[in-house]
């Protein structure tokens, strides 16, 4: 009996030492992850966006030109809420670069007047400097046409669009891109309208089918205007649409759309234009879209 207690005891132990080592296996094998997979660190996805790039090309329209910001009827660079070096205005590439690396390394090729059908000209030439970022604002004289019925097809708006970052791609495909929203040009009439010298330039043919005959209320006015501030909401589509496509491209969520320019901010001239102040404005919506974690929406 004793001998055979200590034998089944053996018998016993070698069991379980099996049960063990298979409960073992059974803990890093099967369908389970081993110890060593669940203690690796998760790998984040590396952001393509850089939020310091070393040099800056402005394309667009008299916006970026500083149209009226300092003189009437005049460009005005210097006060250029893209590439500016004015200390009043802290311009995008000022911020970016300092104001001595902004005189360096940032260049305007924005045209007074320039559409959409002349941005792919525009950045054909900034593409020669090969900038780390371009900046975008062109649209409202796509809108900013005699009559309605002139402005320029959403379609072509687009194609132009898509034309101009395809020749970025090619010549430059790290290059990034900070694409501004066209602006409210209702607000803008809204509030240009309370200045009787605003109305008198605005003769001179500055947005006729947005600021013709600023006073009327009429129905035909007021559809007149209605079409026109549909289009510029149809041209955002595209500017935002566009750039979703494009890996570094950063559409700034409509905020230049949104901003409500005051008197403050429109030129003493024409009451249209960014005045300084305005132009500053620019820039800090487009410092806090190009410095951001994550793309605006």
């Amino acid at each position: 009996m004793r001998k055979r207690g200590r034998r089944t005891r053996g018998v016993l132990a070698v069991v379980a030492a099996g049960v063990l080592g298979v409960a073992g296996c059974d803990a890093v094998g099967g369908d389970a992850a081993a110890p060593s997979e669940s203690a690796k660190p998760s790998v984040k996805p590396t952001s393509l966006w850089d939020r310091s790039p070393g040099s800056v090309a402005a394309v667009g329209d008299s916006i970026t030109r500083g149209f009226d910001a300092c003189d009437v009827l005049s460009d005005c660079p210097e006060a250029s809420w893209a590439t500016g070096g004015s200390p009043e205005v802290d311009s995008l590439a000022v911020r970016l670069l300092g104001r001595t690396g902004a005189a360096q390394r940032s260049w305007n090729y924005a045209v007074s007047g320039a559409r959409m059908a002349d941005l792919p000209g525009q950045m054909a030439r900034a593409v020669g400097r090969r900038p780390q970022l371009v900046t975008v604002m062109v649209g409202a004289n796509d809108a900013c046409r005699s009559t309605p019925a002139e402005m320029t097809p959403v379609s072509a708006f687009r194609a132009d669009f898509e034309d101009s970052l395809r020749s970025l791609r090619k010549a430059l495909p790290k290059a990034q891109v900070f694409v501004a929203s066209v602006p409210n040009l209702k607000r803008l009439w809204s509030e240009g309208r309370t200045s009787p010298m605003g109305k008198q330039v605005w003769k001179l043919g500055i947005c006729p089918s947005m600021l013709g005959d600023p006073d009327a209320l009429d129905s035909a006015a007021t559809l007149r205007r209605n079409t026109v501030q549909q289009r510029v909401e149809d041209y955002n589509e595209v500017l935002k649409d566009v750039c979703a496509e494009d890996e570094r491209c950063r559409y700034d969520g409509g905020a230049v759309y949104d901003y409500r320019f005051g008197t403050t901010q429109l030129s003493r001239w024409d009451y249209f234009h960014p005045s300084v102040n305005g132009q500053a404005r620019l820039a800090e919506i487009a410092y806090r879209t190009v410095t951001a974690e994550k793309p605006l929406t």
